[in-house]
């Protein structure tokens, strides 16, 4: 194995944590914000991390460049769907979670 190939592994196993806690977020937080705060972190971290991963092992720049086009419109589609349901939540009135 080369190193490239070593430290791809590395980073598609170093994306699993994110994902998982995003999904135990998702489970776990009391309310909608702090849930789409944890999914939207932790899968855009994770999948940063697995498209990292996946370039250093790929042979040819072309999906290289795929991945990183990938990469980015979720960016731009989780931060916005982010917004707007948290937006909507917020005109339904649905109150922000605060500690007791």
């Amino acid at each position: 194995m080369t190193i490239t190939e070593i430290l791809g592994l590395i980073c598609l196993v170093g994306c699993l944590p994110f994902f998982l806690s995003g999904s135990v977020g998702l489970l776990r937080f009391p309310d909608i914000y702090t849930r789409l705060h944890a999914l939207t972190k932790a899968d855009n971290v994770g999948l940063g991390l697995l498209v990292l991963g996946l370039s250093l092992q790929s042979d040819n720049w072309f999906s290289v460049a795929k991945l990183v086009l990938i990469w980015l419109l979720v960016l731009i589609a989780s931060s916005t769907s982010c917004h707007l349901v948290s937006r909507r939540a917020l005109q339904r009135g649905i109150k922000p979670w605060t500690p007791d």
